[in-house]
């Protein structure tokens, strides 16, 4: 995954790399320039050398948990989204995308109904759940919430076999927990304990707001944290989920029960949607057997109070303002530091992101984004994987086979850039103007359907997981592909004939193609081939070799603490981290063989190295709230913005040239002590 996720679901607008000098009238609003904190020595803290007259200026607004050029560029596209959304509502189509489009505008931003209704709209589902008499209305009923995205007591879904890419496959997960995952229900720093401190008092306010007394509330809160304490405890820690192999059990349905012996898994996964198929894979077996224990020695009303809070919790964001504002005050407020919700608006638009967005989508490329854009883009793909190539061809410490079989897979991975090339069709998806939460629980369920009818068909290979106007890009080593979305490389407030090629390789080359390219040959990455299947294809030298390169890194960022004692876990991390490295050893790779790097002319006084890296930082510009840092460092194999930069930085021989960086600075480190993998 890029740099660029920050958590929730990021919308951006789009740039043109361009391969001709800056503009001379556009010299004084370099944003490079601008940005910089001259005060600090680039070899102490570059990330605020590069970034730190940006931050001192930018305070982090009371509705945000992040602040930075990621969100200078949503705010632009935003506005686009907004006004495709109104323009749908004007125009009152009956049928079609414009109909979908303008009904769901017009039910989340219908405030007066949903303040009137309440908690009305979910009365249904709640008298099923108070209806459940024995374990196995229990199992049905959470078969049921499943299909509309209420996940309780585990998580599921569909996605390819790792180790057969050509099969869709069925995956069950652990999951089930009201906290964001094992770590919160056991870690003793005074943040999480505080956090832990106030999760009871949340499902209580929910509880009242369903209107349960005070008193009852609060003795059902403590049953939930007890129940979900037990799946936590069962739960993998953050670094134990990224080894494939040991994530990696499969099972005939009909000998699940060696896991589960009291839950009747064929019949529960029939009623999932689970069809074609005779096996599936378990990620971690031991959750599965906790399960068992936990459903089977659970008092019923403690189950139905289980499944009623997290169908609640789940769904409040779409209720009256008090569910919101409950929602808001736990996950938003104590976990991420956000101060004030953002506007209505804004959080109808992020989930119509998530239930219709290919169909913004569609509307999204038409208006801005061409097919100029998309020939640039697939060409700098290209230069940076003759690069990365170039750089295989030299590796001293690779043996010739792996060599081979690493240019076969680096020439063998997809590009997609800018949009898909067939939609998908939403048609059967009904969109009203009726209650806000029941457009969001249809357009759940049908993402549900669309992921289970998969099973048993061939995998579509051509298909996007992103939208074109998610601020995002990713690695599928299923697929061995890249996905670069029209949305992803903008520089807020900029055209593309103002940005020169050392600040596009540094922004875009390196931190965005050049990441995601060496994510197929990370430490999980790596284990894949050139078909997306999981399957040993380095030698056993080679193995070694890259483990014992690859650790110098795990124990640099082990080191580094960004917030009170917290430390970056540099396992967890590891895959990013190495992601970060190769991309920016590749981009500048590429970016050396353009005229802008052999003409070697200054913009502003910076030569075209030292650009490159200032343009690679300014894609972390970003400020941090501290719950956000401590959230990201229990729950996010990504390292916080800042270590983004200096993490990798010194590890990059080129760094030193550019910026006279000498024994004494803080960021420096000996060649012997450096990461000498790609």
């Amino acid at each position: 995954m890029n740099k660029r996720f920050i958590g929730a679901i990021a919308l951006a607008s789009f740039f043109i790399a361009c391969n001709q000098p800056v503009p001379k009238e556009s010299a004084k609003q370099d944003i490079i320039r601008k940005d910089m904190d001259s005060a600090v020595k680039p070899g102490d803290d570059f990330f605020a050398y590069a970034n730190g007259g940006w931050m001192k200026n930018n305070p982090i607004p009371g509705d945000e948990t992040t602040w930075g050029v990621g969100e200078l560029v949503q705010k632009e596209l935003y506005t686009r989204l907004q006004k495709i959304n109104e323009d749908a509502l004007k125009k009152g189509d009956k049928t079609g995308s414009g109909q979908q489009i303008g009904d769901f505008w017009y039910s989340a931003m219908d405030t007066t109904s949903i303040e009137k209704n309440g908690i009305v709209p979910l009365k249904e589902e709640l008298a099923k759940i108070a209806a459940m008499r024995t374990k196995n209305d229990v199992l049905t009923q959470a078969a049921h919430m499943h299909s509309y995205g209420a996940n309780v007591f585990f998580d599921e879904g569909v996605s390819q076999d790792p180790k057969h890419s050509d099969v869709e496959a069925y995956f069950m997960t652990q999951g089930g927990l009201g906290m964001p995952n094992r770590d919160y229900y056991f870690n003793t720093d005074a943040r999480t304990t505080k956090i832990r401190s106030l999760y009871p008092q949340y499902i209580a306010v929910l509880f009242r707001l369903m209107g349960t007394d005070s008193l009852q509330a609060n003795v059902k809160a403590a049953e939930i944290v007890a129940l979900e304490t037990k799946l936590a405890k069962a739960s993998r820690k953050l670094e134990a989920l990224r080894d494939p192999y040991t994530n990696y059990n499969k099972f005939a349905i009909v000998k699940l029960r060696t896991l589960s012996p009291g839950i009747d898994w064929p019949r529960y996964l029939e009623q999932m949607g689970v069809k074609h198929v005779d096996s599936v894979i378990v990620g971690q077996p031991e959750f599965y057997t906790e399960l068992d224990k936990v459903i089977a020695g659970t008092d019923m009303q403690m189950l139905r109070d289980y499944m009623a809070f997290h169908l609640v919790a789940t769904f409040g964001n779409y209720l009256s303002n008090s569910f919101a504002t409950a929602n808001f005050n736990f996950y938003s407020r104590a976990i991420r530091g956000a101060e004030v919700q953002h506007p209505r608006w804004r959080r109808a638009l992020d989930a119509e992101e998530g239930a219709i967005g290919e169909e913004l989508g569609q509307i999204f490329v038409k208006e801005y984004f061409d097919a100029t854009a998309k020939a640039r883009y697939e060409q700098i793909v290209e230069n940076v994987r003759n690069a990365y190539k170039a750089r295989i061809e030299k590796l001293d410490w690779m043996t010739d086979s792996t060599k081979q079989k690493a240019i076969h897979k680096l020439m063998a991975i997809r590009k997609k850039v800018g949009y898909p090339d067939k939609w998908k069709d939403f048609s059967a998806l009904k969109i009203d103007r009726g209650p806000y939460v029941q457009n969001i629980m249809r357009a759940n369920e049908w993402w549900n359907n669309y992921e289970m009818n998969k099973l048993g068909k061939p995998v579509n290979r051509d298909e996007w997981s992103m939208t074109p106007q998610t601020y995002n890009a990713y690695y599928n080593e299923s697929n061995n592909e890249i996905v670069l979305p029209a949305a992803m490389m903008t520089v807020p407030g900029f055209r593309d004939a103002e940005l020169d090629d050392a600040l596009v390789y540094g922004y875009t080359a390196a931190s965005t193609v050049g990441h995601e390219i060496t994510h197929g040959f990370d430490d999980q990455g790596r284990k894949f081939d050139e078909s997306g299947n999981l399957r040993s294809w380095w030698s056993v030298t080679d193995t070694a070799q890259f483990m014992k390169r690859a650790d110098v890194l795990v124990q640099q960022f082990n080191k580094m603490v960004p917030l009170d004692t917290l430390h970056i876990n540099g396992k967890a991390t590891l895959g990013e981290n190495l992601a970060d490295l190769g991309g920016i050893l590749i981009g500048l790779d590429a970016f050396k063989q353009t005229d802008a790097y052999k003409r070697g002319e200054k913009i502003n006084g910076m030569t075209p190295l030292q650009r490159f890296f200032l343009g690679y930082s300014l894609g972390w510009l970003l400020e941090e709230r501290p719950e956000r840092i401590a959230t990201q460092l229990l729950t996010d194999v990504h390292s916080p913005a800042k270590y983004r930069v200096n993490g990798p930085f010194p590890n990059v021989p080129e760094f030193y040239e550019a910026f006279n960086i000498k024994a004494g600075d803080k960021m420096y480190i000996p060649d012997s002590l450096r990461v000498h993998l790609w």
